[in-house]
């Protein structure tokens, strides 16, 4: 361990316990540390089979773009003779699309008696960003809203979107 010489005055200490102990407290924080636990959202997929018919009433559609950009209408849009009338919005907190889904929770409960009858469909185009179908989903989750799904954009509404977009 350690060693004094008295005829030439030296003085050697071993450090050896000193590095098997440093080495001991670094396996033992390492062995007993939590690692940080990824993030994810956990997301319900819908059971196979036919789908549930929503009335236009109940639903509202959401139209990821690029550049945060976020068109809206009420509805489904499957009638080609009344096309809807496509708004555009943004993720902002104040005048964003999370006003315009409690505001389409409100009337449908008015009307229905529950908001958790709204069903928001959301659609992405090829321009939008991950980060922005994120933001979409963080917004179904902040605005409690129990049933929306994900679905493909259809060639219409690419069309009107590339007709209405400012």
């Amino acid at each position: 361990m350690a060693e004094i010489t008295t005829g030439k005055r030296s003085t050697r200490v071993d450090m050896t316990p000193m590095v098997d102990l440093g080495f001991l407290l670094i396996t033992f924080f390492m062995l007993t540390t939590t690692m940080s636990k990824p993030k994810v959202l956990n997301l319900i997929m819908p059971a196979d089979g036919e789908g549930i018919p929503v009335g236009e009433s109940k639903a509202l559609t959401l139209l990821i773009q690029n550049n945060n950009v976020i068109s809206w209408y009420d509805g489904q849009g499957d009638d080609p003779e009344h096309p809807p009338v496509i708004h555009h919005s943004s993720f902002s907190p104040a005048n964003g699309i999370g006003d315009v889904i409690r505001a389409k929770q409100k009337k449908v409960a008015a009307a229905f008696g529950d908001a958790d009858d709204l069903v928001i469909l959301i659609k992405a185009t090829k321009e939008s960003s991950y980060r922005n179908m994120v933001d979409a989903l963080d917004e179904m989750k902040i605005n409690r809203v129990a049933r929306y799904a994900m679905v493909d954009i259809t060639p219409q509404e690419v069309n009107m979107l590339g007709e209405k977009h400012p």
